[in-house]
């Protein structure tokens, strides 16, 4: 890969990736209720699974979702769908170590966390856009693999920095009245991220 392009491939994830998204609110707010430690089987199933998903849009299946528009809008509403319900658990939170999209108290597994990129709306369009634009047809596999790569890598600091922020906040979010309002903000602020990838 050229230099230019690797360039300009680092500003695209780490602009993208540190941006306010479904995993980042999830991340923080895991944080926030569970701490560091325990967040770290659900932060690296994101990075880890949207490397995966990377690497399965680079082998083709970007351009069957290209091809088929229902489909993709299909994945985008389920995924929206679920996040909607996480969006709920989370706002209905009214202590630490409740609030998850796991219904039984506690953090993401490393597998839900890699299976929740699959209906991840802001994980499809980052993955399609950067397999189209920084991979080269005369190296397609060796830049397929780099950028998914490269994406699990810089996805796994940035989801550790909003976790480590939610983490940082816990004791003062412990007053009951500062959490229910914390976790609300959150819910509505993990909906709104939504909407530029659903219109």
């Amino acid at each position: 890969m050229p230099l230019e392009t690797f360039f300009a491939l680092s500003g695209f994830a780490i602009a993208a990736s540190l941006s306010p998204g479904p995993n980042n609110m999830m991340a923080f707010t895991s944080g926030v209720n569970f701490g560091y430690v325990r967040t770290l089987p659900h932060i690296a199933g994101i990075a880890f699974g949207f490397a995966f998903l990377l690497a399965c849009v680079g082998a083709g299946l970007g351009a069957l979702l290209t091809a088929f528009p229902p489909l993709f809008l299909a994945t985008k509403i389920a995924g929206g769908a679920y996040l909607v319900w996480i969006a709920w658990k989370i706002a209905t939170t009214r202590s630490m170590g409740e609030g998850t999209a796991n219904s039984r108290g506690r953090p993401l597994s490393f597998l839900q966390a890699v299976a929740f990129q699959w209906v991840n709306p802001k994980a499809w369009i980052m993955g399609m856009t950067a397999m189209a634009l920084y991979t080269s047809q005369s190296a397609y596999i060796s830049s397929v693999a780099l950028v998914a790569g490269f994406f699990g890598i810089v996805s796994l600091f940035s989801v550790s920095i909003w976790a480590g922020f939610g983490s940082a906040l816990s004791q003062w979010l412990a007053h009951p009245g500062r959490l229910r309002v914390f976790n609300i903000t959150m819910a509505v602020l993990l909906l709104a991220s939504l909407w530029p990838m659903l219109r």
